[in-house]
C-alpha cells in the first residue's frame, strides 16, 4: 500500500479550500442535530441549487467544472454552545448565526453569502450589555476559554479525513512510528504530565510504561468511550467532532507500549460516535496510518470498534476487558493492573477519549507549550459539560487551575433563578464528577478546578460533568438522585456495593416522605462510610460520595427533613404543606380554578382556604398565583 504523503495532502486541500467563494459550515453535533441541524443543511442545500450557485458539499476531489468558484456546505463536530443551536458560520466573512431555523436558509442565502449582509437577528446578544456579536471571537461564552482539543471539532469537517491532515494531522504520529523508540515516547509523556480525563487522573506516561515493561506476544490499546455520567457529553462530542485525534493519539499511544491492536470501545446509546468513529478507521486505512507496516515502516497496528451495551460500570477498565470478551461486564481485585493482565490476559492499555485526543497536541505544539497551561499538578486543559441552572449551558475547556466562580458566573453566564432569570444570589450548589463527585458551594467557588485540590474538599474532577444548582433545588433529592442511578448501575459482584447502595437509597427516601429520624441519618452516614471503603472497584467506592458531601455541605437541610419533617425547598411533595397567606391574597380565586381536586374554597374578594386532606400537593396554585399568596413548606 502506498503510504499518503501528508505535506502534499494538507497543500492541494488548502488549494482547493482557497479557491472557494464561500464555505457555510453547520454544526452537526448530537444536540444540534436533535434541534434541527439537518433540516437546515438540506434547507440550504435546496436554495443554493435554486440560485444556481456552483454547490460543493466535499472538497475531496476536484469540484471546480463550473467557471465561477464553487460554495462549500458542510459540517462540523459540536461547536459547544449548544444552547443557541442550531449554529451556522459564513467563511470567510467569519459570521456565526445562532438558533437557525430552514425557514432561515433563503435570508442566509440571498442576503448573506450573495449581498454580504448580516442577518442581525440571527446574531447572539450579549445578555450582559444587548450587543450583537458578530463571531465566536466577540462571545464570552468562547472568549474566556482555551479551546484546544475542542477546537477543531467545531471547524473541521469529521468525516474529511484532508481536513484533520490540512491542520498537522497525523503529522505526530508519522514522527513517532518512524523516528522514536518506545522508550522515547513514554519518557516525553511523563515529562508532560498528562493526567488521565476519564476521573481517575493516573499519570499516562506511567501506564504506557508500565505496560511496555510487560513482555508478550499481543497488548491492546483501548479507547474508552464509555461515557456514562449524567448529563457528561465531553467524549461524545471529542469522537463525533474530531475523531481521527483519539485514532492518532491511540497510534502514539500502541508506538509506546508495543501495542499490537486497538479497540474503541463506545456506548451504542452514540450512533453518530460510532458512525464517524467507524468512517475515520476506514479512511486511516485507506491512507495507511492503519494496517500493516503503517507510515511506510515496520510497525503495524489497527484499531476496531466494540459498542458496549451502556453499562456505567464498565467505564472501569477491568469490567470494560470482560465486556469486550463477551462476558458480564464486572470489576475484578487488582493487582495485577490491566496494563499488566487485561484482554485476553495481555497487558492493555485504557485511556480516556479526551486522554487520547491531547495525545498529538502535546507532542506536536511540544511538551513545554502543554505545560504552560494548567497547574504543576495538573498540566493542560480540561473539558466540562455545563448544564443546570445557569444561562451558558453547554461544552467548555478550560485550563487546569481555573475556579468554579469562572466558569459558572462568567463562561457560564450567570445562574438563573427558579423564574429564569440571571440572579448570582440565587446560586446554592454546583455537582462536579457526576455520581462518583462532590458537591461544592460558595465557599469552594473559588478553589482552583484540578484533581489534587478537588481532592482536599471532598470532591472530584471526574470526567467533567458540572451541574449548577439555584436556591430552589432540595439537596436531599439531588443525592437521592445520583444514589439511585449508582444503584441501579452496580453491577452486583460485591455486597458492600450491591446491597449497601440499595438501602443508602431506601434510607433517603424514608427521609423524603417524612419517616426519617435522627438516627437514621446517623446511620445514614456510616453506611455510607462503610460502602465506600470496602466496596471492590471505584463505582461502589465513589457511590456514597455525593450523599455525604450533600450532608456535610446542607447538614441544616438534611436536618430540617428528618426532625422538622419539612422540606424548606418545596420539593418533596410528602414534606410539603401549602396554606395561604391572608395578607397577601385578594381573593381573585384564580387558585381555586386550577386546583384539580377543589382542595381550595373561598368567595371571590375574600380569603381562601386550602383543604390539607384533599391537597395533592401539584403546585398548581403557586404556579398560579401573582401575588406570592400561598405558602409552601412554611416558607412564602
Amino acid at each position: 500500500m502506498e503510504t499518503v504523503i501528508l505535506e502534499k495532502v494538507a497543500e492541494d486541500y488548502s488549494k482547493r479550500k482557497e479557491a472557494l467563494s464561500h464555505r457555510i459550515v453547520i454544526c452537526a453535533g448530537t444536540g444540534c442535530i436533535a434541534n434541527g441541524a439537518m433540516e437546515v443543511h438540506a434547507a440550504l442545500a435546496e436554495i443554493i441549487k435554486e440560485k444556481d450557485i456552483p454547490l460543493t458539499l466535499s472538497l475531496k476531489e476536484e469540484t471546480h467544472e463550473s467557471e465561477r468558484d464553487p460554495l462549500l456546505l458542510s459540517k462540523s463536530g459540536c461547536q459547544g454552545f449548544c444552547q443557541v443551536g442550531p449554529l451556522v458560520t459564513i467563511e470567510p466573512e467569519n459570521i456565526l448565526y445562532i438558533k437557525v431555523k430552514p425557514e432561515n436558509a433563503r435570508d442566509i442565502v440571498e442576503k448573506t453569502i450573495l449581498k454580504g449582509e448580516v442577518i442581525d437577528e440571527l446574531l447572539y446578544k450579549d445578555p450582559s450589555n444587548g450587543e450583537a456579536c458578530r463571531n465566536h471571537e466577540e462571545i464570552p461564552f468562547y472568549t474566556r476559554q482555551s479551546r484546544t482539543v475542542l477546537k477543531p471539532c467545531g471547524i473541521i469537517d469529521p468525516e474529511d479525513i484532508s481536513e484533520y491532515i490540512q491542520i498537522g494531522g497525523y503529522a505526530s504520529a508519522e514522527n513517532i512510528v518512524c523516528e522514536k523508540t518506545p522508550r522515547e515516547v513514554c519518557d516525553l509523556m511523563k515529562e508532560a504530565g498528562l493526567r488521565g480525563r476519564g476521573g481517575g487522573g493516573f499519570m499516562t506516561g506511567r501506564k504506557w510504561e508500565l505496560a511496555l515493561k510487560q513482555d508478550s506476544d499481543a497488548k491492546y490499546i483501548i479507547c474508552n468511550g464509555d461515557e456514562g455520567d449524567p448529563g457528561a457529553f465531553m467524549d461524545r462530542s471529542v469522537m463525533e467532532g474530531n475523531p481521527h485525534s483519539i485514532l492518532e493519539g491511540m497510534i502514539i499511544a500502541a508506538k509506546a507500549c508495543g501495542g499490537t491492536e486497538g479497540l474503541v470501545y463506545v456506548r451504542m446509546e452514540y450512533p453518530l460516535a460510532v458512525a464517524r468513529i467507524n468512517k475515520a478507521i476506514k479512511e486511516a486505512r485507506k491512507n495507511n496510518f492503519l494496517g500493516e507496516n503503517i507510515f511506510a515502516s515496520d510497525f503495524s497496528f489497527d484499531i476496531h470498534v466494540m459498542e458496549g451495551a451502556g453499562a456505567f460500570v464498565c467505564g472501569e477498565a477491568s469490567a470494560m476487558t470482560e465486556s469486550i470478551m463477551g462476558r458480564r461486564g464486572m470489576p475484578r481485585v487488582k493487582p495485577p493492573r490491566t496494563a499488566e493482565k487485561g484482554l485476553w490476559g495481555k497487558p492493555t492499555v485504557v485511556n480516556n477519549v479526551e486522554t487520547l485526543a491531547c495525545v498529538p497536541l502535546i507532542f506536536s505544539n511540544g511538551v513545554e507549550n502543554y505545560k504552560n497551561s494548567g497547574t504543576a499538578g495538573s498540566p493542560g486543559t480540561k473539558t466540562f459539560a455545563l448544564t443546570g441552572h445557569v444561562a451558558n449551558t453547554g461544552l467548555i475547556e478550560v485550563p487546569f487551575g481555573t475556579t468554579l466562580r469562572e466558569i459558572i458566573f462568567n463562561i457560564g453566564g450567570g445562574v438563573l433563578n427558579a423564574k429564569g432569570v440571571i440572579d448570582n444570589s440565587d446560586f446554592k450548589a454546583v455537582q462536579i464528577g457526576g455520581p462518583s463527585g462532590g458537591c461544592l458551594t460558595e465557599e469552594q467557588l473559588d478553589i482552583p478546578l484540578d484533581f489534587d485540590s478537588l481532592k482536599s474538599v471532598g470532591a472530584m474532577v471526574g470526567s467533567g460533568g458540572l451541574v449548577v444548582m439555584n436556591k430552589s433545588t432540595c439537596m436531599v433529592q439531588i443525592a437521592r438522585f445520583f444514589m439511585k442511578f449508582t444503584q441501579s448501575e452496580s453491577c452486583g459482584k460485591c455486597v458492600p456495593c450491591r446491597e449497601g447502595t440499595r438501602q443508602i437509597l431506601e434510607l433517603i427516601d424514608d427521609i423524603t416522605m417524612g419517616k426519617g429520624t435522627e438516627e437514621s441519618l446517623e446511620l445514614l452516614k456510616d453506611l455510607c462510610v462503610t460502602v465506600q471503603e470496602t466496596s471492590l472497584c471505584g463505582l461502589g467506592k465513589s457511590a456514597p460520595s455525593p450523599v455525604l458531601s450533600s450532608i456535610e455541605q446542607f447538614e441544616e437541610e438534611w436536618i430540617a427533613h428528618v426532625t422538622d419533617k419539612n422540606c424548606p425547598t418545596g420539593n418533596c411533595k410528602e414534606l410539603v404543606t401549602y396554606s395561604i397567606v391572608e395578607d397577601a391574597c385578594k381573593g381573585c380565586t384564580a387558585c381555586a380554578r386550577v386546583c384539580p381536586v377543589g382542595a381550595i374554597s373561598g368567595k371571590v374578594k375574600e380569603v381562601h382556604i386550602i383543604d390539607e386532606e384533599k391537597c395533592i400537593r401539584c403546585g398548581a396554585c403557586v404556579e398560579k398565583c401573582r401575588f406570592d399568596a400561598i405558602s409552601v413548606g412554611g416558607k412564602v
